[in-house]
């Protein structure tokens, strides 16, 4: 019997769904296990977050210390909306690398995911002036999508007022370039946040291949463009097909993040 026999069909997901903690906790382990396998990592450095359902502002963020690739569901610490924690944890937490997902958090109600990285081709990107720039299809999809907000500096709460920059230069886009820093991106869903963050790492590993071949770059019109990004799909079950093959590919290799 084929794989592809032995794999139940997509079912189409519900975008009311609420999801449970624990399916929150088990999306959230996939995605850190996901951005250490595809080299998206700094360390212990950057985070992930999601926002748990219920009242008040509760949000799952990864022990400080441990690398991505060694986090499970059930080591992800609730913080509340200043990055402190609110359950009894054995493993610091870092409020201050909190502080830019607690500023989007609370400033993007749609925001049940932010993802934050610092990538080589993201911090080299985000180095350039300019933004990114329609090479491919890939980067097409992100014009008009992609916010940028300037550098002021490491995220620290002695810098309150940036809070209210950072989450008025990312207004409702899903993705942002932060100068100097790195990449991030937001979603209604872990699916979705992660979705937006691969396709922008790609396209910036894309824009830095192509200017290092010192060839003319050759840009598409701008209707051409607009076009090419409207074909692509919006909306809540964004990146879900392709989040679903990839916690399979978790599932079989690396089973223990959800536990």
């Amino acid at each position: 019997m084929s794989l592809l026999q032995m794999l139940p069909p997509p079912v189409k997901p519900d975008p009311n769904h609420i999801p449970t903690e624990r399916e929150v906790r088990e999306d959230l382990a996939a995605a850190y296990r996901l951005i250490a396998l595809f080299g998206m990592t700094d360390l212990v450095f950057t985070h992930l977050s999601a926002r748990l359902p219920g009242a008040g502002h509760r949000f799952l963020v990864n022990p400080y210390g441990l690398l991505f690739e060694e986090i499970t569901a059930s080591s992800l610490v609730t913080v509340d909306a200043e990055g402190e924690p609110v359950q009894a944890t054995s493993w610091p937490v870092n409020p201050a690398g909190f502080v830019i997902h607690s500023a989007v958090h609370r400033g993007r109600e749609d925001a049940m995911c932010v993802m934050h990285t610092h990538t080589t081709a993201g911090m080299a990107v985000a180095a350039q002036k300019g933004t990114l720039l329609p090479l491919n299809q890939m980067s097409m999809e992100f014009q008009g999508r992609l916010a940028v907000h300037g550098y002021e500096g490491v995220a620290a709460d002695d810098n309150l007022s940036e809070r209210e920059r950072l989450v008025r230069d990312l207004g409702d886009k899903p993705s942002m370039i932060l100068r100097n820093h790195g990449l991030l991106t937001v979603g209604p869903t872990v699916a979705a946040a992660f979705y937006w963050m691969y396709y922008l790492e790609q396209c910036c590993r894309i824009q830095l291949t192509a200017q290092s071949s010192g060839a003319p770059l050759d840009i598409p019109p701008e209707d051409v463009v607009l076009r090419a990004r409207n074909q692509f799909g919006t909306g809540p079950t964004k990146g879900w097909l392709p989040w679903q093959a990839l916690r399979r590919k978790l599932d079989r290799e690396q089973p223990g993040y959800v536990n």
